[in-house]
């Protein structure tokens, strides 16, 4: 069943709309859309919103909750646009063929190719006669924008034993030039108490009715440093800063009890990354290649490399203040996420919270599997759902890997956030991911469980 949420003064989630306007459309999306037949993540990033709504055209259509003309409007958008998405799903799945018999493995192929099949389609139409030349000219000439800035430039450059010493000296050198002496330790851990407490005026303001531009706390922050102040408080024993023993202070950007020194490292897997902290520089940069759409805006990979070199021995493995200050932000955030609604967090609430808590709740769609996962009940399926409980219960160890590697793609490309607003669209915006994402995986986990398993699993009233 497609999602549903509680009306407020008859409006409606944008994400809801266009989550039933494309279920609408029927058989053909489906290299668009995830394995519930909502559309991918990366479809209403890349292609519905900017190509199909455009905001920025039509302003009435951007916020994140609308009225009934407004929710009207996009509907009729995103069917009208019905065989272009059929067409673009198509051309996506050719893309994709063509790139496997040319042996292009790098980069993600929803970030490269969503927007240009797109493009096909509203040129082509569907693939036709001539369709296999020009998808092999699309594919080839998006990998020759790289420049060169692949994950296979990487092996090389980093395969040469001497640049590898240098690197390892100059790791050396910067980790120890970055790290606050003993006697500062106990002052700069005072001083977080003050960034934290700011960090929650600034979410009221996100989270309040006036525009959050307009607070001045986010500024002072950056200018006081207290990202800085932060990341190296996280290179002691701190414990306890959020309130408490639990989460601990480094909220999962790193699994050791403080971070260590980065290696240089050889290679890298999607699927076995360590937390964001515990990154070597190939792993660091392995991620920034994977996932960019445009990789000749990038450096080349030597300067890369050696700009990473010291960016991962600044505190919290980030240069710009303004993204430091954001991972303060976002770790105030994040210890007070509450999806199941089991009680007041230790760090208490702001209004930021109340609106991210609120919408991870109206979650209708996958309430009982929620219901599933706390259930004292045996798992009915061995682990999967107490897994997923599990996520629940400490939501902040996702929503901080995955902000992490967000605010270091901008640090990459020299992007800070400049004002609160746009710091709070990226808060917000990670809180959205990781919540969609959990849906996806709760939707899985019970497509995979037979149907007395379910029944069996689901709590029975008294």
């Amino acid at each position: 069943m497609p999602p549903t949420s509680r009306p407020t003064d008859e409006r409606r989630p944008r994400a809801q709309v266009i989550d039933l306007a494309w279920r609408g459309l029927g058989p053909g999306r489906e290299s668009l859309s995830g394995p519930g037949g909502a559309p991918l993540t990366r479809t209403v990033k890349l292609i519905v919103l900017p190509l199909i709504v455009r905001p920025a055209l039509r302003p009435e259509l951007a916020a994140d909750f609308l009225g009934p003309d407004e929710a009207g409007q996009l509907d009729s958008l995103v069917r009208e646009s019905g065989t272009r998405l059929v067409a673009t799903a198509q051309w996506f799945t050719l893309l994709k063929k063509t790139r496997r018999a040319l042996g292009v493995v790098a980069g993600n192929p929803q970030d490269l190719y969503f927007q240009r099949c797109f493009e096909l389609a509203t040129e082509h139409g569907a693939p036709a006669a001539g369709a296999d030349a020009l998808a092999r000219a699309v594919v080839e000439d998006v990998a020759d924008a790289g420049g060169g800035r692949t994950v296979e430039a990487l092996k090389d450059c980093l395969a040469d034993a001497a640049l590898r010493a240098r690197l390892d000296a100059k790791l050396a050198v910067g980790w120890e030039g970055h790290r606050p002496a003993t006697d500062a330790v106990e002052a700069e851990t005072g001083a977080v108490t003050l960034a934290l407490a700011l960090a929650a005026d600034a979410l009221e303001a996100c989270g309040g009715p006036g525009p959050a531009e307009h607070s001045p706390t986010y500024a002072s922050m950056v200018e006081a440093e207290h990202g800085a102040l932060f990341g190296r408080t996280l290179w002691t024993h701190t414990s306890g800063i959020w309130g408490g023993a639990d989460p601990p202070a480094h909220l999962g950007l790193t699994a050791r009890p403080v971070p260590a020194r980065p290696e240089v490292g050889r290679g890298a897997s999607t699927a076995t990354l360590p937390a964001p902290l515990d990154r070597t520089l190939f792993e660091r940069l392995f991620v920034v290649l994977q996932s960019s759409a445009r990789r000749e805006e990038l450096p080349t990979v030597p300067e890369l490399v050696d700009r990473e070199t010291g960016r991962s021995c600044a505190p919290l493995g980030l240069y710009d203040e303004s993204l430091r200050v954001t991972v303060v932000l976002g770790g105030r955030l994040a210890v007070g996420l509450d999806p199941l609604g089991t009680g007041e967090p230790a760090a208490g609430r702001t209004a930021a919270h109340r609106a991210v808590n609120s919408r991870w709740r109206r979650e209708a769609s996958v309430l009982r599997a929620r219901r599933m996962t706390v259930s004292p009940r045996p798992d009915p399926d061995g682990g999967a759902l107490d897994a997923l409980a599990q996520d629940l219960r400490t939501p902040w160890a996702a929503y901080m890997r995955r902000l992490w590697v967000r605010l270091h793609g901008r640090d990459v490309r020299d992007a800070p956030l400049d004002d609160l607003a746009s710091a709070w669209t990226v808060l917000d915006g990670v809180a959205r991911s990781v919540m969609m994402d959990h849906r996806a995986k709760v939707r899985a986990a019970l497509r995979a469980l037979p149907t007395t398993a379910v029944e069996a699993a689901e709590p029975r009233s008294a």
